[in-house]
């Protein structure tokens, strides 16, 4: 029901500026090509993460999405744009209540955590929401990280016993 990606993070902005101006674009165009397919498929698409710093066109294009796509309730894709962990627990400390207060506070905790590209960190992404998630590491990049390489990850979850916390029964 929930897919949550990181198209852009907070530390993003420390790359080269040629590197920036080009995820900034390619997310927008991306965004912009894939709305209708999403929207026709029964997807409602959100973005979470701090506003300041996005350029206007970007934060339009998300904007638009939003509106154009809200009545849908198949699926919610987040995209985490100028998203961070940290920020984000920082930003839900400030307003008071964390749990409250997090950017997307009615969807629940994270099941399955994909991380690709063989890395073994989560790279401040969702931190709160992946308290008990299930991790699965990949070699495979993101940008090859097809239906296949999915089915394989969630067989594996499939397989797995969750315990949140306590004991295997």
């Amino acid at each position: 029901r929930y897919l949550s990606v990181y198209a852009f993070s907070t530390e993003n902005w420390s790359r080269p500026p040629d590197e920036v101006e080009f995820l900034l674009n390619f997310n927008r165009v991306l965004l912009r090509q894939r709305r209708d397919h999403l929207n026709e498929r029964g997807v409602h698409i959100r973005r979470i993460g701090r506003r300041d710093g996005v350029p206007q066109g970007v934060l339009d294009e998300f904007d638009a999405a939003d509106a154009a796509t809200s009545h849908q309730d198949r699926m919610d894709l987040l995209v985490c744009f100028n998203y961070g962990g940290r920020a984000e627990l920082e930003d839900a400390a400030a307003a008071g209540s964390i749990p409250q207060n997090l950017y997307a506070p009615d969807v629940p905790d994270v099941d399955l955590l994909i991380r690709t590209s063989g890395e073994r960190r989560l790279s401040n992404f969702l931190l709160w929401q992946s308290a008990y998630a299930e991790l699965y590491f990949t070699e495979t990049l993101w940008p090859d990280f097809k239906r296949e390489a999915l089915f394989e990850a969630l067989r594996d979850y499939a397989g797995r016993a969750r315990r949140f916390g306590g004991l295997s029964e």
